[in-house]
């Protein structure tokens, strides 16, 4: 028998044991110049030793192949403390290379290809498919904005360049040379989600969802999606869909993981359905994009989650790239706004102008990313106001204001405010308003304060507050409730017999109007108002028409304000419909056009 040298015994180990490829093999290896061969392990060096004193004890045997087999059965009947020593040589070795070896600097890894779990467009599919009835449970939820969902695609470029630019300690966007703060009312404005209520707790004991988890099939990985989008496929509309339909849109959009499916520990906070709409769901959704962007630069995950659909759309209402006096008026919320034609001509702009980055911001004239300043807080249900620090055009503005004033109050015979007169906030502060003025203004101010609260029109709802965040309420949690419409448009209108109002929505600016329908005698009564504070200045035109055959009826007048629902205000003009106008089925058909117009140039017309 041939007894292989130390030399070539060595040579044919690294060749099965470290390629596992037997002599002659045609395979390609890639070749790899290194100034010097890797160390051994534990295996080789003891196989190294087996090997050469098996050969020579056992000159029957059939070769190399009949040794290294001896030696793996010897290295598996081995403990740890025989193996000790070879493992001890292995680590001296490997050291002494890690030692002589020059230090080589890791090439940063660049992400180029954005890969993330929030998907729109899926949801959307699922959205097409609900019947009134689910469409209902949802608004009864707080997530009837999502219903109006109209993107399906996210623009990925844009989400990398946004990513880039995330500071996730402050929480904010730094862009356009401007350093941008994200608050849950940012998220609020923008997915129509609220920004107020109970804390969203995703954790407990699994004994309190051992139930709902086997319901779902949850396992470590999580819930299906699909699983989830069959659930939703079946036409009821009570608890179980209530919280398959929040599972899934958590998993899809608002708050996705870097896993397929999604997470069973948001079944903590859908044990009780019916307190989901006191949820804050704002914070909790800002919260989560916080932290999966944190552990997708931390390199815990491939994936980004979190809502990336709401930096998108935060991004093109915050950042104009037209003319600024062509700027689109805001419709809260703002995902309403955008489609995928909208996104498409937005896109077309941002190329033109030379890419991300390159318009001007414009976020504090649209309500979005007001940080802290403009907003108070609540503790224990008491409103606290910031003191702020006026500088640059704040405080130009405040010195102009109080210029106005004492020019005003001089003017009227009343006494100034005096320089050391203490300052009280308004009364309508939590709605808003962060104005302070002397004690002897506040009753003059409160009177014509813009952010008086309205009341919701709808019946059985107590929401109360600015004509802002009224809207923001209307969007989100009585979508179905009225009619939407556009200034200067007509729009043809049915009342039922016993119908008293009906509300509408400007898709422009989000202003909620009341068409009051009244009834006498000899018919109807109708007129329009706005829902509003009193003290709005300014006024709407409109115009009401019916006709029945060849007879027709008109009025065309101003709306007042009120900050709700009309009841027992004799209106200063109103439309009076026979009853023999009402058609076959009872009910009244009228045309209606609202003009957001000056009140001259009406008078002029």
């Amino acid at each position: 028998m041939h007894v292989l040298s130390e030399e070539d015994m060595e040579i044919e180990i690294r060749r099965e044991d470290v390629y596992g490829e037997p002599e002659g093999s045609n395979r390609k290896r890639k070749k790899k110049e290194v100034s010097r061969p890797r160390p051994a392990c534990s295996w080789v060096h003891f196989s190294r030793d087996f090997i050469k004193q098996y050969s020579a004890s056992h000159p029957e045997s059939s070769g190399l192949k009949a040794a290294t087999k001896a030696a793996s059965d010897a290295w598996k009947l081995m403990s740890s403390e025989e193996k000790g020593k070879y493992t001890t040589r292995a680590r001296e070795v490997w050291d002494e290379y890690l030692t002589l070896m020059p230090v080589q600097t890791p090439k940063p890894r660049r992400q180029t290809k954005l890969v993330t779990r929030c998907s729109p467009g899926r949801l959307l599919n699922v959205l097409q498919r609900l019947t009134p009835d689910q469409k209902t449970a949802v608004k009864s939820m707080g997530f009837g904005s999502i219903l109006g969902l109209r993107c399906r695609t996210l623009r990925r470029s844009l989400c990398l360049w946004l990513l880039e630019r995330f500071n996730t300690v402050r929480r904010t966007l730094e862009i356009c040379g401007e350093r941008i703060p994200l608050t849950p009312r940012d998220v609020e404005l923008v997915m129509g989600l609220p920004s107020n209520g109970k804390d969203v707790v995703s954790s407990g004991s699994d004994e309190l969802i051992l139930d709902l988890r086997k319901k779902y099939n949850a396992s470590n990985r999580g819930i299906s999606v699909r699983l989830l989008e069959e659930r939703l496929s079946v036409p009821e509309a009570g608890d179980d869909f209530k919280r398959s339909f929040v599972l899934y849109v958590l998993g899809t959009l608002l708050c996705p993981t870097a896993r397929l499916d999604v997470s069973p520990t948001f079944l903590h906070f859908l044990t009780n359905m019916d307190l989901v709409h006191q949820y804050n769901w704002g914070k909790f959704l800002l919260d989560r994009l916080v932290r999966e962007v944190s552990r997708y630069r931390q390199g815990k995950q491939r994936a980004v989650g979190g809502c990336l659909l709401f930096l998108q759309l935060f991004y093109y209402e915050s950042i104009a790239v037209g003319d600024m006096n062509e700027m689109a008026p805001v419709a809260f919320p703002c995902l309403f706004s955008w489609g995928e034609e909208e996104i498409s001509e937005r896109e077309k702009r941002e190329k033109e102008l030379g890419g991300y980055g390159s318009g001007e911001v414009v976020c504090s004239e649209r309500g979005l990313g007001m940080g802290s300043s403009g907003y108070g807080s609540h503790v224990d249900g008491v409103m606290l106001l910031r003191e702020l620090t006026p500088s640059g055009d704040e405080e130009d503005n405040l010195e102009n204001e109080h210029d106005n004033y004492n020019e005003e109050s001089t003017m009227s015979g009343e006494s100034e405010e005096t320089p050391c007169e203490a300052r009280v906030a308004c009364q309508n502060t939590e709605y808003g308003c962060m104005i302070t003025m002397g004690y002897r203004r506040k009753k003059e101010h409160e009177e014509t304060c813009m952010f008086s609260p309205c009341s919701c029109p709808i019946k059985n709802c107590k929401f109360g507050g600015s004509s802002e965040q009224l809207s923001l309420h209307f969007s989100s949690k009585h979508w179905d409730s009225g009619r939407h419409f556009q200034y200067d448009c007509p729009l043809p209108l049915s009342l039922g017999k016993d119908d008293k109002f009906l509300v509408l929505q400007a898709e422009n600016d989000g202003v909620l109007f009341l068409l009051n329908k009244g009834t006498e005698n000899i018919g109807f009564t109708l007129m329009m108002t706005c829902i509003g504070p009193c003290s709005w200045k300014g006024r709407f035109s409109y115009d009401l028409s019916s006709e029945r055959g060849s007879s027709s009826l008109r009025l065309r007048s101003y709306t007042r304000n009120f900050p709700g629902r009309v009841e027992g205000v004799p209106p200063d003009d109103f439309l009076v419909v026979p009853h023999t106008f009402l058609n076959s089925s009872g009910r009244l058909e009228i045309e209606v056009c609202i003009w957001k117009s000056d009140i001259k140039e009406l008078a002029v017309c």
